[in-house]
């Protein structure tokens, strides 16, 4: 039995809208870099919640490998995503957070619903997480009035917080394309965010975790919209049923495009082994690659019993996501095979 799951990352629309007999809706979006993108959500009960995934409008996954700029893309796209689903009556939001492209605290994303972010001059600063440090204001006058009428939930499981050694910028904003510079330019400016927000809306929510999920954008839905956070796999696998179906299982797989010391802080194949240990059945956790070793013994100590990657031997990537199929239904056919020696031959 195969059950989509996601922990508030990519997949998390797909799961919730297939396990609730969902239906999906398209909206053009500003994309990441100011270009439009088609955008996906779904609806679910009776089109009154809806299910959003930031990675659909702001996703890095959206931006060329050869353009990563985090000082300059945007989550607006994500906060046109949510006005959509207000305009034809949702009133719960569900926004997963996750494969983001962006490191703006939700700057864009508020801005979308009317939020201004202004200079001492008075004038709007310019888009992006490099945006950020000519800051003075945030004019919250203009909000989307629908939003305070709103249940907005964050299904997420990154506990990070927003600034420092494991904030937004320093964790995650290598693979958005930052050099060490940047880095810690986009650390200060998350922190002068942060800063701000606690001045002109006395909120503090530089340290709160999961503030720091995509790019701070947990912390901007946090201040600006007044959402709450969840965990991103319980709110799935609630949905999906997925305990009952572990129930049912003899051995239980998942995996994740690369299993490594990130898996720990939340990912799906954690939630899934801690629910499968619950109920005494073997994990195996199958994935595109693995990271190094002192990650790996890691995960086995939070109950995941195998750690596999699907190549066997060294590939290209595109020839690794090509084949990804084969690749993975090789593995997961010799992980069975060695399984079942013990018991053919019992060995003890």
């Amino acid at each position: 039995m195969k059950v989509p799951i996601a922990d508030g990352g990519e997949g998390t629309v797909r799961a919730i809208v297939e396990a609730a007999s969902g239906r999906y809706r398209q909206v053009e979006v500003t994309g990441p870099l100011g270009a439009p993108v088609n955008a996906q959500f779904g609806t679910i009960d009776e089109g009154g919640t809806a299910v959003i995934e930031i990675a659909a409008a702001s996703g890095l996954t959206l931006v060329p490998s050869g353009k990563l700029n985090p000082l300059a893309a945007t989550s607006r796209g994500t906060g046109e995503l949510i006005r959509a689903a207000l305009d034809i009556g949702c009133r719960k939001l569900i926004v997963g957070l996750g494969g983001s492209g962006t490191n703006d605290g939700g700057m864009g994303m508020a801005r979308a619903l009317g939020i201004r972010f202004l200079d001492e001059r008075g004038e709007e600063v310019p888009d992006g997480g490099g945006g950020l440090q000519r800051l003075c204001q945030i004019d919250v006058s203009g909000l989307d009035v629908r939003i305070m009428d709103s249940e907005i939930v964050i299904a997420c499981d990154v506990t990070n917080p927003l600034v420092g050694p494991r904030g937004a910028s320093i964790v995650f904003g290598p693979q958005k394309g930052a050099d060490p510079e940047t880095v810690q330019l986009l650390d200060h400016n998350l922190a002068h965010l942060s800063h701000v927000i606690c001045r002109e809306l006395g909120l503090e929510v530089s340290h709160v975790p999961g503030a720091g999920a995509a790019g701070g954008l947990g912390a901007g839905m946090l201040a600006f919209l007044s959402a709450r956070m969840a965990s991103g796999f319980e709110v799935v696998a609630n949905a999906a049923g997925l305990e009952r179906w572990i129930l049912w299982a003899d051995v239980v797989f998942t995996g994740e495009g690369r299993t490594d010391g990130q898996t720990s802080l939340g990912k799906t194949p954690v939630g899934v082994a801690k629910l499968a240990k619950q109920r005494g059945k073997p994990i195996v956790c199958l994935s595109g690659g693995i990271g190094p070793s002192s990650d790996i013994a890691l995960l086995y100590g939070l109950g995941i019993d195998v750690i596999a990657g699907a190549t066997q031997s060294p590939m290209p990537l595109e020839a690794a996501i090509a084949n990804a199929p084969d690749l993975v239904c090789h593995a997961a056919a010799s992980i069975m095979r060695t399984m079942t020696i013990w018991s053919k031959y019992d060995i003890r």
